[in-house]
C-alpha cells in the first residue's frame, strides 16, 4: 500500500503546487466555483492555520521525526486501514516538508473561503488522522 499511495500522493501534492505557483500570484484568487471553492496562492511560513510562523528548522526537525516514525511503525503493522492511514500521514507529511525543505514555506492554495487554505498533502494527513482513530477505535472492538 504504501508504495503506491505515498507515491501518488506525493505525485498529486507536487504536481498542484508547481501549477499553482505558476498560474498564481502571492495572494492572488481566482474562483473555480464562485463563493464556494477558490485557488488563493499563500506561503505559509507557519504549521496549521500559520500558527508558529518562521519557525522552519522546527517544522523540518518534526516533520523528518515523524516521516522516520511513520516509516517504522508500517514495517510493523499489516492491517490494510492501519497502513492506509500511516500511508496518507506520510505522504501529506513529506509533501509538506519537500516544500519546507526547497522553498522555505509551504504553498497552500485550496480555499473554501470559511477555512484556512489548505493543500493536498494538508488533505491527505488529516484523512489519513481520520481514518487512523477509526482503525485504532476498530481495533479495540
Amino acid at each position: 500500500m504504501i508504495f503506491i499511495v505515498v507515491p501518488f500522493i506525493l505525485f498529486l501534492d507536487q504536481l498542484t503546487k508547481f501549477i499553482v505557483t505558476k498560474e498564481l500570484t502571492v495572494g492572488q484568487s481566482i474562483p473555480f466555483l464562485e463563493g464556494i471553492l477558490h485557488f488563493t496562492l499563500i506561503h505559509n511560513r507557519g504549521a496549521a492555520f500559520g500558527i508558529l510562523k518562521g519557525q522552519v528548522p522546527f517544522f523540518i526537525l518534526t516533520s523528518g521525526i515523524a516521516v522516520a516514525l511513520i516509516a517504522i511503525n508500517l514495517k510493523k503493522n499489516k492491517r490494510a486501514l492501519y497502513s492506509l492511514s500511516l500511508s496518507l500521514i506520510l505522504a501529506g507529511a513529506l509533501g509538506n516538508l519537500i516544500d519546507r525543505l526547497f522553498l522555505g514555506y509551504v504553498v497552500d492554495f485550496i480555499d473554501f473561503r470559511i477555512w484556512p487554505v489548505f493543500n493536498i498533502a494538508d488533505s491527505a494527513i488529516t484523512v489519513g488522522a481520520i481514518l487512523l482513530g477509526y482503525s485504532i477505535l476498530k481495533s479495540k472492538n
